[in-house]
């Protein structure tokens, strides 16, 4: 799949060895494997399928948007657009879950 950026900030946190956006060296990494793993993944069925992830639709007025866990504390938010194989995941942001 593709993905598009919010803010050049979260592009910058993929391909900048010494950029963390102020998050935990932790996050960080887990955000760029996270990142190639979107990047290899055919559709969304394959982010379902790894439980690990914990994606999930979100509700109300957010749910057009998605959540895959980073780590225990934190989220990445995602929209996916498109149809079919032509989905593009657009990063929206990461956020604290607590």
């Amino acid at each position: 799949m593709e993905v598009e950026f919010k803010e050049n900030a979260f592009d910058r946190l993929e391909t900048d060895a010494k950029f963390a956006a102020g998050f935990t060296a932790g996050v960080v990494s887990a955000y760029r494997k996270r990142l190639q793993m979107i990047r290899s993944a055919q559709d969304q069925r394959d982010f379902y399928n790894l439980k690990s992830l914990h994606f999930e639709k979100l509700k109300g007025n957010r749910s057009h948007q998605y959540a895959m866990r980073l780590n225990d504390q934190w989220r990445l938010i995602v929209e996916l657009h498109g149809k079919g194989q032509d989905k593009v995941v657009y990063v929206l942001g990461i956020e604290d879950y607590h």
